[in-house]
C-alpha cells in the first residue's frame, strides 16, 4: 500500500473535496467524486483522509452465503475488518445497493478501535444511528434494512473497485468532508494536495473580498492583474 506522507495528510485534511475535484479536473479526471454517499458521522479536525484499502462486494448466490459464512475467519468482510491498516479508509463497493448492509455497528466500531481512518460504502450500514455517534467517519448511501444480510456477498479484498462509480484502487487516497469523499490517484497525491492549498488559500482571499462588497467579475478568476498583486499582499499579511 502506497505510504502517504505526514506532510501530505495534513494538508489534504485542510481542503475541500470540490477543490480537490477541480484539480484532478484540470488534469482530465472526471469521476473521482463517489456517487450518491453522504456522511453519517462527519469528520471532526479536517477532513477524513486515508490510504484505500477496498472490500468488494457481488450479487449473493444463496447456496454459497448462507449464515455460517460469517464464522470462517478469512471470509473476505471480517479480514478486511481486522487487516485495514490504522490510518487507512475502508471503501467497500456494494454496487451502489443499500437493501443489505456492508456492515453494522459492531464491525465499525472495531474498525475505530483499530485506528483505521474513515469508512465509506455506496451501499447502506445497518445501525446506522449507533454509526453515527462512533468517533469515526463514516459514509454511506441510506441506512440499510437490518434482516436482508444475504442480498450481498463479499468477495474480495484490496482490489481495484468502483465505489459509486468512482475507480479506487488500493493504496488511492481517499479525501471526505461535508460534501462527500474524493479518490485521488496515488501517484499524484502531493502535487493534487500542493495545488488545493494554493487554491484554498486563494478562494479564502476572494470570500473576503466578496463579502467586503467586491464584485467577482475580475476577481474570480482573476483576470483583473491589481487583484493578482492585493492576493499576494494577502498571503504576506496572514502568513498563507
Amino acid at each position: 500500500m502506497t505510504k502517504l506522507s505526514p506532510e501530505t495528510r495534513e494538508k489534504l485534511k485542510g481542503v475541500s473535496t470540490a477543490t480537490l475535484s477541480s484539480a484532478l479536473y484540470k488534469r482530465g479526471l472526471r469521476n473521482q467524486m463517489v456517487q450518491d454517499v453522504r456522511p453519517l458521522s462527519a469528520p471532526k479536525g479536517g477532513s477524513m483522509v486515508g490510504e484505500a484499502y477496498t472490500l468488494r462486494y457481488m450479487p449473493a448466490r444463496e447456496d454459497l452465503n448462507p449464515m455460517t459464512v460469517f464464522r470462517n475467519h478469512s471470509h473476505p468482510q471480517r479480514k478486511a475488518v481486522e487487516e485495514c491498516p490504522p490510518g487507512a479508509v475502508l471503501v467497500m463497493d456494494s454496487r451502489k445497493d443499500a437493501r443489505a448492509a456492508s456492515a453494522g455497528g459492531i464491525l465499525v466500531t472495531r474498525l475505530m478501535v483499530r485506528g483505521v481512518a474513515g469508512v465509506v460504502t455506496d451501499g447502506g450500514f445497518r445501525d446506522s444511528a449507533e454509526i453515527a455517534a462512533l468517533d469515526i467517519p463514516s459514509y454511506h448511501n441510506r441506512p440499510s434494512a437490518p434482516t436482508n444480510i444475504t442480498l450481498h456477498q463479499a468477495i474480495d479484498i484490496n482490489v481495484p473497485t468502483g465505489c459509486g462509480d468512482a475507480p479506487v484502487f488500493p493504496g488511492d487516497i481517499v479525501v471526505g468532508d461535508a460534501d462527500g469523499v474524493i479518490i485521488i490517484p496515488a501517484e499524484i497525491v502531493d502535487e493534487i494536495a500542493n495545488e488545493a492549498v494554493e487554491m484554498t488559500a486563494f478562494e479564502d482571499f476572494v470570500i473576503e473580498r466578496v463579502r467586503g462588497g467586491q464584485k467577482t467579475l475580475g476577481l474570480y478568476p482573476p483576470t483583473d492583474e491589481s487583484n493578482l498583486e492585493a492576493f499576494a499582499a494577502w498571503r504576506k499579511q496572514n502568513g498563507r
